[in-house]
């Protein structure tokens, strides 16, 4: 299926039949990503007395309880509910779900016993004419491995806080990136992007970030109509599915 429409008052067209998913699904495998050091998720059949949910066990169905960290185990997508004492349910902010962004590629660059992505870099990629509201960014390395890291304790990238601050003035209100935050691992507790991305000090806003993606290498940079979707739970966070589809300018 085919959709027209204009961007920057250029007609365009995308096909709905070739759909690019960016997201890390949850899995049980103990090899898969995660995070913060946070055991495995477990998937285990419901049993009650004789009953069993599990068909190859002799049950009628397969009936699994499932526990899970959405921070931890799998892509998912934030809102200001994550840092503030006030519960704020990610269902209650994100409304739309299509949105038209860009997909950028930064290898960040290593500053003592840290691997930051600076404004430097990411004003090579994203420039003055930028005016979308929705930023994706890929780190290299890029290996497919990048699907089954456990990132506990090992000082992932991050985004210094001048480069989020530049993501904020060029109002960016949906960040997605493939590295479990935007901020350092262990800083205290400070979470100083989030609160500045979240506007904390003016009593939070409805941006959102989504965390833990995955874009295959052969998927080029450039524009994407985003479909962000998320399962709907009232949390902070959620498990998501990003979904890119190509703009065809005409």
């Amino acid at each position: 299926m085919k959709f027209s429409s204009y961007l920057r008052n250029r007609e365009i067209s995308i096909d709905f039949s070739y759909p690019i998913d960016i997201s890390i699904p949850l899995s049980f495998d103990e090899s898969k990503i995660r995070a913060w050091g946070i055991p495995s998720p477990i998937k285990e059949p419901v049993s009650i007395g004789n009953w069993v949910g599990n068909v190859k066990k002799g049950g009628p169905v397969n009936f699994n309880n499932i526990w899970f960290n959405p921070h931890a185990h799998v892509t998912h997508t934030e809102c200001f509910g994550h840092i503030s004492e006030k519960e704020q349910s990610i269902n209650d902010v994100q409304k739309n779900f299509f949105f038209f962004s860009k997909l950028v590629t930064i290898n960040p660059e290593k500053k003592g016993n840290d691997t930051i992505i600076t404004k430097s870099l990411l004003l090579s990629e994203v420039d003055d004419s930028f005016d979308l509201d929705t930023l994706i960014i890929r780190t290299l390395p890029n290996e497919i491995n990048k699907k089954c890291i456990d990132y506990s304790n090992q000082n992932p990238a991050y985004l210094t806080e001048e480069c989020l601050m530049y993501i904020k003035q060029k109002g960016i209100k949906n960040l997605l990136i493939d590295l479990p935050s935007i901020d350092k691992e262990k800083d205290g507790g400070a979470v100083r992007n989030h609160k500045l991305f979240f506007d904390d000090l003016k009593g939070g806003n409805k941006n959102t970030i989504t965390e833990l993606i995955y874009v295959p290498n052969q998927v080029r940079d450039g524009e994407y109509l985003l479909n962000l979707q998320l399962m709907s739970v009232e949390n902070d966070a959620a498990p998501s599915r990003p979904v890119l589809f190509k703009i065809y300018y005409k």
